[in-house]
């Protein structure tokens, strides 16, 4: 009799840790310091996150690559890298689940199981690992990120993975990166690789043709300019001496994943509205250039999600038939309690939120020749009817050197 009611109290006091368990979320949990990120409070945004990317668990990975992006929006380049480095590191160590997570996933609910990213999400780490090495002038440590973005996009190419999940920003970041250190023909290699993945991005027609010319391959750049006859080169692009200014401008803020309005164990995404579309910058002097897209990351995560869905119900199918069993087994002893249990074990089946919720919604881009010298300029936000939203960088100064590019990463958060 006391073992029995031993084990009712121990069956009762699951049913209440389930219940709790669903209640938490990953969403809930860094809500709180993304609206502190989008009012550019910095401090409480790091202060929020901090113990989450340091606590090591199967969630880790996820609250570091968020804590990374977060640094970085707060202009702690050294501190963002560092964090990015932890991540990187992790989310390449072998997937190793435990029998006591993969059952739990099962009884309980798929966030039970070890975070790894999706393909798009691990060459990301890098792509943000180079803009941080960029914007601080270490371009020989952004090359070594450039290397880790081919090698990691071999092997995913060898795993047949989709081309939006190879991430054509991380090799159209390669090839800036190549084109930066004089590298001319791997720079018109990680253009074409870029091209390969997605022929729409805007003035890759320009890239192609000039990366061509430059690598001295003659042959494949009069193949280009019968490919883009609308291209008109510019003589800067050939001169030596010519700087330039390259904005890598990234938009406001990626898809939320929610669970599905038809079916609460499993994820959707839906998008973040933003008022801030597209950057403006204004050289004092000089040009007005407005931002185009390179990558948008909203439409790389819905497919990689949708792409997913197929194993993703086969999963919550099994997790149906074991939360069925155990609960049975609990009916066997007592049909009140295996009735709560199986209603408990259900409502503890949540959908798997994580996400590195921190990526922007698009990466664009701005490039502009200039001359070896000083210039003052300004960074607006746009609408989409090209009003400003308020969200800027005013009266900021740069130092062109020859021969040089200087890059600015940027992000607009409303």
């Amino acid at each position: 009799m006391i073992k029995s009611t031993k084990r009712l109290t121990g069956y009762v006091g699951l049913f209440f840790l389930l219940l709790i368990t669903g209640c938490a979320s990953y969403q809930s949990k860094v809500d709180k310091a993304r609206t502190s990120l989008i009012a550019r409070n910095y401090d409480a945004a790091l202060k929020d996150l901090e113990p989450l990317a340091n606590k090591a668990d199967g969630d880790q990975l996820v609250y570091l690559l968020d804590y990374g992006v977060a640094l970085q929006v707060a202009g702690k380049v050294g501190d963002s890298n560092k964090t990015f480095l932890r991540a990187d590191k992790l989310s390449e160590e072998v997937d190793y689940q435990s029998v006591s997570r993969v059952t739990g996933s099962l009884l309980l609910n798929q966030g039970m199981v070890q975070y790894k990213g999706d393909t798009f999400e691990k060459i990301f780490i890098n792509a943000y690992l180079a803009m941080n090495f960029l914007e601080i002038g270490k371009l020989d440590d952004a090359l070594v990120e450039a290397r880790r973005i081919n090698e990691k996009y071999q092997k995913y190419r060898l795993d047949e993975k989709q081309k939006f999940e190879l991430n054509p920003f991380s090799k159209y970041l390669s090839a800036l990166i190549w084109e930066a250190s004089r590298d001319y023909d791997d720079a018109y290699i990680a253009y074409q690789e870029a091209y390969k993945l997605d022929p729409n991005i805007p003035q890759i027609g320009e890239d192609l043709i000039r990366s061509a010319k430059n690598a001295r391959r003659p042959d494949t750049y009069k193949d280009w300019k019968k490919k883009f006859p609308e291209v008109k080169e510019n003589p800067d692009w050939y001169n030596k001496s010519m700087g330039e200014l390259i904005i890598i401008y990234q938009q406001g803020w990626g898809p939320r994943k929610y669970a599905a309005k038809n079916e609460y164990r499993l994820p959707a995404l839906y998008p973040t509205p933003s008022e801030t579309k597209l950057a403006r910058l204004t050289i004092d002097g000089g040009a007005t250039v407005v931002s185009h897209p390179i990558y948008d990351v909203q439409e790389a995560a819905i497919k990689t999600l949708q792409e997913d869905y197929g194993v993703l119900i086969a999963k919550r199918l099994a997790g149906i038939a074991t939360k069925a069993v155990a609960a049975d087994q609990v009916r066997q002893q007592n049909k009140l309690l295996g009735d709560l249990t199986y209603l408990a074990l259900n409502i503890a089946d949540q959908a798997d939120l994580r996400q590195w919720s921190m990526l922007p919604q698009t990466i664009q881009i701005i490039r502009v020749p200039l001359s070896a010298g000083e210039y003052k300029f300004n960074l607006e936000g746009l609408s989409l009817s090209g009003a400003p939203t308020g969200e800027a960088l005013y009266n900021q100064t740069v130092t062109i050197k020859s021969g040089q590019k200087k890059f600015i990463v940027w992000r607009s958060l409303k």
